[in-house]
């Protein structure tokens, strides 16, 4: 593990790049890349290549028909044998659309850096990037190989890229997440709640509500009273939220509805919780007669349990200690491709990434005078990995 001295050394170097990463993260934020637009995602794709290429890094592009392309960088061992890999893992998708620079420009002011995706997550990309440079000038190369993953669909699930973020987790000893770090002392991100999504679909039967209301059965009311029921799941003592977040249903005021669904968001903490949630829901039974239940969906992203961070987290917190940053730790609701790592058993931690706020707001900034040190860290928990 790096003395206090390599550690101290590492910040000391990073701390005058300061406005090299600035300008670097202005090239970043203005080539918008917004997830569901492919050939803008694959612009920004391109911009952030090749500035990694400018460190003699492997740069592997990987094409996507419908999203943007991922990018996998190695950073070999200094060793001529391996001892294993380490996985720093993000995303540059935003969610926000092309053109969102003209109502919402980079700018620095007060000490804050705006734009879209400042800190959500570009500005970690960024301190990843003079991680590696430190690591590289300090001649401090981890004994394992390093390989820096940047995927295009983060915030709309992944589906492009979780198959390559768990198959380099699976040779993997350990992950780090560059996803923003948590309020203004920008803690790490040491748990983070199961994400899921599920849909259930009422079937009733049509009917005149005037002259025939008794023939019809209403799955508007039959979907209220599931919806009623489900909400009372809700726990927030264990972590578990249930929100009905769309509802749909019926045609017309005189036709008795039938047809009616609703849209759940679905949150746990725990996989035990995760579980018995979904058993939950595979176990509703309709409350009108004659009325039908199709359920879909579910739990897409385990919880990234405290138990797979604990450890990374208390070398983090000696390694911070050791350039006099104070680390703390939280748990969050929202997930994140740490989540899929941390489920697959490899030790994850997450929050690594910028310190700011307004994640997917018009306010979203970071702090730039966190950048250096955050970088720092992120360098000495490579170097003694």
């Amino acid at each position: 593990m790096p003395t206090p001295l390599v550690a101290q050394k590492i910040k000391n170097f990073l701390q005058p790049a300061l406005p090299q990463m600035l300008d670097t993260l202005r090239r970043f934020v203005i080539a918008e890349s917004p997830s569901l637009e492919k050939s803008c995602a694959d612009r920004c794709c391109g911009i952030i290549a090749a500035e990694w290429r400018k460190h003699g890094l492997q740069v592997h592009r990987l094409p996507q028909k419908h999203r943007g392309d991922h990018l996998r960088i190695v950073s070999p061992s200094n060793s001529s044998r391996a001892k294993g890999q380490l996985l720093v893992l993000g995303h540059y998708d935003t969610v926000y659309a092309s053109s969102t620079l003209k109502k919402m420009p980079f700018r620095l002011t007060a000490g804050k850096a705006y734009g879209p995706g400042t800190f959500d997550m570009k500005t970690g990309i960024v301190q990843a990037l003079f991680a590696h440079r430190a690591l590289q000038k300090l001649n401090l190369a981890s004994k394992k190989r390093i390989v820096f993953l940047w995927t295009s669909d983060e915030e709309i699930g992944s589906d492009s890229s979780r198959k390559l973020i768990e198959t380099e987790a699976r040779r993997s000893d350990a992950v780090f997440v560059l996803e923003p770090s948590y309020g203004p002392r920008g803690m790490l991100k040491t748990a983070r709640k199961g994400v899921g999504e599920a849909e259930i679909i009422v079937h009733g039967r049509a009917s005149h509500a005037g002259l025939a209301p008794e023939e019809g059965i209403n799955a508007v009311h039959e979907l209220c009273y599931q919806v009623s029921h489900i909400l009372k799941w809700n726990n927030p003592h264990r972590g578990t939220a249930v929100n009905a977040d769309i509802i749909q249903g019926g045609t017309r005021t005189n036709v008795i509805a039938d047809r009616a669904r609703v849209v759940l968001d679905l949150r746990a903490t725990s996989t035990a919780e995760m579980s018995r949630l979904e058993r939950q829901l595979l176990a509703l039974k309709p409350h009108l007669r004659g009325a039908r239940l199709e359920i879909h969906g579910g739990f897409s992203r385990s919880p990234l349990e405290r138990k797979m961070s604990a450890a990374l987290f208390k070398r983090a917190k000696s390694l911070a200690a050791q350039i006099n940053l104070s680390l703390e730790e939280c748990v969050v609701g929202g997930g994140s491709d740490g989540n899929l790592t941390a489920a697959l058993g490899i030790p994850t931690l997450d929050g690594l990434g910028a310190v700011g706020d307004g994640a997917h707001s018009t306010h979203e900034h970071i702090l730039t005078a966190a950048m250096p040190i955050r970088a720092a860290l992120l360098a000495a928990l490579l170097a003694s990995s």
